[in-house]
């Protein structure tokens, strides 16, 4: 499973074409704004230990929002390029900092089906 907990968190679906994966956004007030546009869509790109796509429009956040890099299964907002992103593997070489909106709600190694470039609709569970 995940390796960052949230508790009372909103349920989220991720449709990667025929593909979902659930996930769950936090309290936070970036995921909040995110929660507002849903059903939102972000064209996105596999690559090594990610998923990801730009924004049409950034989250607002703060830096008290910022955390330095990842854990394996977080759905992340990066402030440099305004990237959506899931980031499934490679936590213990993690740089950079993120904001962090939630985790998917299963297994990370779920994300190796996934290839290629899709649009990802990302609504309500």
């Amino acid at each position: 499973m995940t390796t960052r907990e949230i508790k009372n968190g909103t349920k989220i679906n991720m449709h990667f074409g025929s593909k979902i994966i659930p996930g769950i956004l936090n309290d936070g007030k970036p995921a909040r704004e995110l929660i507002s546009r849903l059903p939102y869509t972000v064209r996105a790109s596999r690559y090594e230990f990610d998923v990801c796509g730009v924004m049409d429009q950034p989250l607002s956040y703060s830096d008290e929002d910022l955390v330095p890099g990842w854990k394996n299964g977080d759905i992340d907002f990066t402030t440099q390029g305004d990237y959506f992103t899931i980031l499934f593997a490679n936590e213990e070489n993690c740089y950079g900092e993120f904001i962090n909106l939630g985790v998917i709600d299963c297994d990370p190694s779920t994300m190796d089906s996934l290839n290629g470039s899709f649009d990802i609709l990302i609504e309500l569970a």
